[in-house]
C-alpha cells in the first residue's frame, strides 16, 4: 500500500484578493468565470447554465458529490446521464462505445485540483477518461472550492500530490477497492474558444 505525505496546508481557504486574482486571470485566458458564496448558489447556477436534455459526463469529483450536483445530474432525469449509461454497458464488449460516449457528451461538469492565480487549471486523473472531454470539444463546467487556488504552478503540483491525491486514494479504496494515482495530468493555460469553458469560483472551502 502506497504511503502518502498528507499536509492540511492546503485546505485553506484562499484569500478573496488571491481568487480575484485568478478570476481576472482566467478571463483574460479565455474562461467564463463566476465567483459564488458557496455550492447551493453553484448547484443553482448549474441548472441554470445546462440545458435540459443535453448529455452531460459528470466526472468524479468529491465537489460535485458533496455540493448535490451529481446528484441533480445523474438521477434527475432532466439530462442524458452519460455516467448511468455507461453503467448500463459492458466494459469490454462495448469499450469503444463507452470510450466515445465519454469524450463527446455535450456537456462535462467536474471540478479541478488546483488553480493558479497566474489563471491554469490542473485536472488530474487515474483512468484519464474524463480528460478529453475537458480538453475537447464539449462544453466545459468546473466548480472550484477556495482552498484550490493556489500562487503558481510549484503550488499547484504541490497541493495534487500531497493534498488531494492521499484524500482520492482513500476514497477509491473505500469505493472500488483499488488505489488511485496521478497517471494522467491535465493542464489548461487558456481556451481559445469563447464561451465553451465555465469557471465557477467558490468562496467555500469543499472537495479535494
Amino acid at each position: 500500500m502506497a504511503e502518502f505525505h498528507v499536509t492540511s496546508d492546503f485546505a485553506r481557504s484562499a484569500s478573496r484578493e488571491q481568487i480575484e486574482r485568478a478570476a481576472a486571470a482566467l478571463t483574460r485566458h479565455g474562461f467564463t468565470v463566476e465567483i459564488l458564496r458557496d455550492s447551493a448558489e453553484a448547484r443553482v447556477r448549474v441548472r441554470e447554465l445546462v440545458p435540459e436534455g443535453d448529455s452531460v459526463l459528470t466526472a468524479s469529483s468529491e465537489t460535485l458529490r458533496v455540493s448535490g450536483i451529481d446528484e441533480d445530474v445523474n438521477d434527475s432525469g432532466r439530462y442524458r446521464s452519460v455516467r448511468r449509461q455507461v453503467q448500463s454497458m459492458d466494459r469490454g464488449a462495448d469499450a469503444d462505445g463507452i470510450r466515445r460516449l465519454v469524450a463527446s457528451p455535450d456537456v462535462v461538469l467536474g471540478s479541478v485540483a488546483a488553480v493558479t492565480e497566474a489563471g491554469s487549471l490542473i485536472a488530474a486523473s487515474a483512468s484519464g477518461s474524463q480528460l478529453p472531454a475537458y480538453a475537447g470539444g464539449a462544453r466545459a463546467i468546473w466548480v472550484v472550492g477556495a482552498q484550490k487556488v493556489v500562487a503558481d504552478m510549484n503550488a499547484a503540483i504541490h497541493r495534487l500530490e500531497e493534498h488531494a491525491l492521499p484524500r482520492e486514494d482513500e476514497r477509491a479504496r473505500e469505493a472500488y477497492g483499488r488505489p488511485s494515482a496521478v497517471n494522467f495530468m491535465l493542464t489548461i493555460n487558456a481556451d481559445p474558444r469563447p464561451g465553451r469553458a465555465t469557471v465557477l469560483l467558490l468562496e467555500e472551502v469543499i472537495g479535494f
